[in-house]
């Protein structure tokens, strides 16, 4: 394994990656690595999974908030029963 820095990134670029990183939910290294994988036509490793890759993750941003805002009510602490 090697590690890479990048200096100079121009704001455009790191813009977009942490736009796009965002919308991967993934972290900022994944995302570079994928990205420079695809633009050089490396091809990825196929991950081992457990065969529920395509029930998982392929929310669009749309049903993401949809289901955040359904389960918010989940995470308010009930003051009662922690005095």
């Amino acid at each position: 394994m090697k590690y890479v820095t990048i200096r100079n990134l121009p704001p455009q670029v790191a813009d977009a990656l942490d736009q796009e990183k965002q919308r991967q939910h993934k972290s900022l290294n994944q995302t570079a690595i994928e990205l420079l994988a695809q633009a050089l036509g490396v091809a990825q490793q196929p991950k081992q999974g457990n065969g529920l890759a395509a029930l998982a993750g392929g929310w669009t941003d749309q049903q993401w908030e949809s289901f955040e805002k359904s389960i918010a009510v989940t995470e308010q602490v009930d003051e009662e029963l922690w005095q």
